[in-house]
């Protein structure tokens, strides 16, 4: 297990080294910052900054003991402000994953925790800051050997566990166990049932003729000659209310088709769609960018291309279950484009019934899913 994201107190964490996301002033910042200073000692540890270190730029690190902490060191990273994205914010971003490893490699640390670098109070986006870790941390270890762990939420997260989504539990007791239940069961569900069944349906029926035949002779001794009268008296308020009733169709039908009949017909035109095709329509439909999705999907974007370029590529069902995320579907959508590569949503996979949880109640995190992932002892995606 050289690589690992968990949900914890990056404090907390038994580690030799713990990274915190510094600021190149010898000042003390919100979030993390504070947190491992609070934990380490703030003033043994502030001290120690101004009298070793001193300012340092974006993208640089700097090492100082741990103190107080579990953690022998802490490797300080100065996190780069997000400002458009455009302005040199990636590199030292990356600069900073890099050289932290580095370091750690140098002073022979076998086990380090990293916090998602300046996706907290620097701004930085959380999921394009997500796919930037993953770049350097895999390719470190593609040559080097270190149990590295991402540590993604801060205490409060951290103190929640899986009672962060306490409905999870219940959907997945409702649409696994019901669902793996009524296959065991089943096969043993006998014709006996299915007759009691239908006997309960024959014996309903009859009464009901019963009461009908019972009622008709009390009718016909009122005589005859009141029926015309009561026909003629109801029949202007039936010709009331179902005019009304034509009119209120007619304002759902006009309602209906300004609404929806130009997008019916749009979804209708797609029918033969591919995945590729279908995704890139409804991507297009949702007023969407291309890389705002398969970033949303931590979903990479040599994959994704081959996706947009050839209308055949036939996706794992990972990827597109991701992609489904990415997009922002609803339960429809994603099941109707996921069958488009020939894929379902398993009521007997936990993993498919988490992401239709996800989905389904617009969790649209895919960080989030995957923690769960790991807390119900599944294979995580990103990690």
């Amino acid at each position: 297990m050289p690589f690992k994201i968990v949900r914890n107190d990056i404090t907390k964490m038994n580690t030799e080294a713990v990274v915190n996301t510094a600021n190149e002033r010898v000042v003390v910042d919100t979030g993390c910052d504070s947190a491992i200073y609070a934990a380490a000692g703030y003033d043994e540890l502030l001290a120690y900054r101004r009298d070793h270190i001193g300012d340092v730029p974006e993208g640089e690190v700097f090492i100082t003991p741990g103190f107080n902490l579990n953690s022998e060191y802490i490797i300080h990273a100065v996190s780069p402000l997000y400002i458009d994205g455009e302005s040199g914010e990636e590199d030292r971003l990356r600069s900073c994953y890099r050289k932290a490893l580095s370091l750690a490699d140098e002073k022979g640390i076998r086990s380090i925790a990293f916090p998602l670098i300046s996706t907290g109070g620097f701004g930085y986006p959380k999921e394009e800051g997500m796919r930037i870790a993953l770049d350097e941390i895999k390719a470190f270890l593609e040559d080097h050997r270190m149990i590295i762990y991402l540590v993604v939420f801060d205490e409060k997260s951290a103190s929640l566990g899986r009672r962060a989504y306490p409905g999870l539990e219940e959907y997945i007791d409702r649409n696994y166990v019901e669902q793996a239940s009524d296959a065991e069961y089943s096969s043993s569900y006998s014709k006996a049932s299915k007759n009691r069944l239908s006997l309960g349906l024959m014996l309903k029926m009859g009464m009901s003729r019963s009461e009908k035949a019972s009622a008709r002779p009390r009718e016909e001794a009122q005589g005859e000659s009141a029926r015309p009268r009561r026909e003629e008296a109801a029949r202007p308020r039936r010709e009331e209310a179902f005019a009304s009733d034509d009119m209120d169709l007619c304002e759902a039908a006009a309602s209906f088709e300004e609404k929806h009949e130009s997008r019916l017909e749009e979804r209708m035109r797609h029918l033969s769609d591919t995945f590729s095709e279908y995704l890139l329509y409804l991507i297009h439909d949702k007023n969407m960018e291309n890389a705002e999705v398969y970033k949303r999907a931590i979903v990479d974007k040599k994959t994704f291309s081959k996706i947009k370029n050839n209308v055949d590529y036939h996706p794992q069902k990972l990827t597109a279950l991701c992609l489904c995320v990415g997009a922002r579907l609803n339960l429809d959508e994603s099941k109707d484009l996921l069958a488009r590569a020939g894929y379902a949503l398993s009521p007997c996979d936990k993993t498919d019934i988490i992401f239709s949880y996800f989905i389904e109640n617009e969790i649209y995190d895919m960080i989030e899913l995957d923690i769960q992932l790991e807390e119900h002892g599944l294979p995580c995606i990103i990690a």
